[in-house]
């Protein structure tokens, strides 16, 4: 970087930046809130695979675009890290303790943040924790909850899908197995929401999240339940305080991402006529359904993020050691090199990018379909006549660094 403008923000130090470009990309601000997709295929055509961009505060990071790159780095955590005291920009100081990066970026005790047999120990009781939650019955509290929601609206004709259901019901079907009362899971709700859209709050409502999350640990160390908090503090893996607390802060934040998806798949269902007849005569599957959304609108657009261990070629650039690289999971999952052809049907193929990949591959995503498939399930059949209240083009989203979120799905029915 011999060439750089003064006032032009730092790149990854191996970055090949095309001569006479002004600055980096940012995957914030306006343009990326509303048309995140036109940035990443220009930054395929301009760099092609892995491509130099800015996050929030100005920090430089690499964009894997490529699925096949994407791959690699999520495969191989010996190259590329998860462990983010091992990133430069936040050794030398120049993250500061209060920006939006920290709660997505940050090193912390939970399995998410380590590798190697660290994160094996963690991620055990993790998925221990979350199998004995499966098989006390999610399916259960998915249909009370999507019942409930329901029955705030049901007489109105009318609803806002996103606001009144999707937001809500996954949010409040991981809070009953994280072992919090309804009250605290709606409360969670926004904080969740403000550390996945970054911003000045997002380390405020991260610490509320902490907070809640510290003192439904100490409540369990003396009234143990059949929760979530309960089989970590109990688990022979002997997680502290400060592990259990960052682990049910991790399966939160997953579900407030689920609810993204399941709006994704209500759009799905309700701007194709031949969804949603086919999915109410039985005749299709709601997980052809799933899969697709997964492919073509993955409810983590961006994921965060890798750290380079030592210095690495990837996509034809330079990574240096301590570099952070952050991957396009949207990006990827469209790359032309292993979808030449987008329209062409993904049914029955689930090797998208949208729930990871490797060994940090998400370990509740059974859970989540679950919630999905009944939500989707019990909608349609308590509510007759459901139909979109808007043209399919007035539908919009707004994007973050790591999400693009439906704006509403506002609906109509029969009462």
């Amino acid at each position: 970087m011999t060439d750089q403008k003064p006032d032009r923000p730092d790149a990854p130090r191996g970055c090949p930046v095309a001569h006479g470009s002004a600055e980096l990309a940012r995957l914030y601000g306006p343009e990326a809130a509303t048309d995140p997709r036109g940035i990443y295929e220009r930054l395929r055509k301009e760099h092609g695979s892995v491509a130099p961009v800015l996050l929030e505060g100005d920090i430089p990071a690499w964009l894997v675009l490529g699925y096949r790159d994407s791959r690699r780095v999520l495969d191989n955590p010996r190259q590329f890290a998860r462990d983010g005291r091992i990133w430069r920009d936040w050794r030398e100081g120049r993250v500061a303790p209060n920006s939006p990066l920290v709660p997505m970026l940050a090193w912390r005790p939970d399995c998410v943040s380590q590798d190697g047999e660290a994160h094996r120990r963690l991620r055990g009781a993790v998925s221990d924790g979350l199998q004995s939650a499966a098989d006390r019955g999610i399916r259960r509290h998915a249909t009370h909850f999507a019942n409930k929601q329901i029955d705030a609206f049901a007489d109105s004709g009318r609803a806002d899908l996103v606001a009144d259901y999707a937001d809500l019901l996954p949010m409040l079907v991981t809070a009953r197995i994280l072992g919090l009362a309804e009250a605290e899971g709606r409360r969670l709700v926004e904080s969740c929401a403000q550390v996945m859209k970054g911003g000045e709050d997002a380390v405020r409502h991260d610490g509320v999240i902490r907070e809640i999350f510290g003192e439904l640990a100490e409540r369990r160390r003396t009234e143990p339940a059949s929760d979530l908090a309960t089989g970590l503090l109990e688990h022979h893996a002997a997680l502290d305080h400060d592990e259990v607390v960052a682990h049910l802060r991790a399966v939160l934040i997953a579900a407030h991402v689920t609810t993204n998806l399941l709006a994704r798949v209500l759009e799905l269902v309700l701007t194709d006529a031949n969804r949603l007849s086919g999915l109410i005569s039985g005749q299709l599957n709601i997980s052809a359904v799933v899969e697709e959304a997964m492919w073509n609108s993955p409810p983590l657009a961006v994921l965060p993020g890798r750290f380079a261990a030592s210095d690495v070629e990837l996509g034809g650039h330079r990574i240096e050691e301590g570099d952070l690289l952050v991957l396009g999971l949207a990006p990827g999952n469209v790359d032309p090199e292993v979808r030449p052809d987008p329209d062409v049907s993904v049914q029955g193929n689930q090797s998208h990018l949208a729930f990871g990949a490797g060994p940090h591959e998400c370990p509740g995503q059974s859970i989540g379909m679950s919630i999905i498939e009944v939500a989707v399930d019990v909608l349609l059949h308590r509510l007759p006549g459901l139909r979109l209240a808007v043209p399919p083009e007035e539908l919009n989203s707004t994007a973050s660094t790591w999400m693009s979120l439906l704006d509403t799905l506002p609906v109509e029915f029969e009462v």
